[in-house]
């Protein structure tokens, strides 16, 4: 159970942080990556964490346990969901418009 655990958050982990990678890769906006915060880089590496997430998620053996599964998963999401929306990418603060 204890690896399906792991599996899981990190897959969490990797899924949300994917989404802003993948959504500016697709917009062809900047966002800031550690290589470069062109949108290209952005889309393959938000598609590659999404396959990352997945392949994961496919080791994790989640039928087995799978409310520990779900929790695990979600609690992986809402923290990469908390880092972005306080600490930002490599430190950069939300912009607020008002």
């Amino acid at each position: 159970m204890t690896s399906t655990i792991v599996l899981c958050f990190i897959a969490g982990v990797l899924a949300a942080n994917a989404t802003p990678h993948f959504v500016k890769g697709i917009t062809k906006e900047p966002f800031p990556t550690p290589f470069s915060p062109a949108p290209l880089p952005n889309l393959i590496g938000g598609w590659a964490m999404y396959l990352l997430a997945a392949l994961l998620l496919l080791w994790a053996h989640t039928g087995r346990h799978p409310l520990a599964a779900l929790v695990a998963g979600a609690l992986g999401v809402l923290l990469m969901g908390v880092f972005h929306a306080h600490i930002g990418a490599f430190g950069k603060k939300p912009t607020v418009i008002r």
